[in-house]
């Protein structure tokens, strides 16, 4: 399974649309991103891919729309969360 790694952009774009909030915390994870509030992830960075976990009819809007997706390897994306490549001028895969 290969791995994407996150260029410095992606990161600060990451980091800049993290809630600002003191129990949110970024920790970096598979040379990747994610944010934790009471050690539960509620999204990440898997390359430039960022990725939430909403309940199931959130997800399933999210989902419907253009340039989302599963989020994580191809392999084996991560149940309940969803992707999309938004931030850059190239599409998902």
């Amino acid at each position: 399974m290969q791995i994407p790694k996150p260029s410095d952009a992606d990161k600060a774009y990451f980091r800049s649309i993290v809630p600002d909030d003191p129990r949110v915390e970024i920790k970096p994870m598979f040379g990747n991103m994610a944010a934790f509030v009471n050690g539960n992830m509620f999204m990440g960075l898997f390359g430039a891919d960022v990725g939430v976990r909403l309940a199931p009819a959130d997800a399933a809007v999210l989902a419907a729309m253009d340039g989302a997706g599963p989020f994580g390897p191809a392999e084996r994306p991560m149940g309940g969360y969803v992707g999309s490549h938004v931030h850059s001028s190239t599409r998902r895969r």
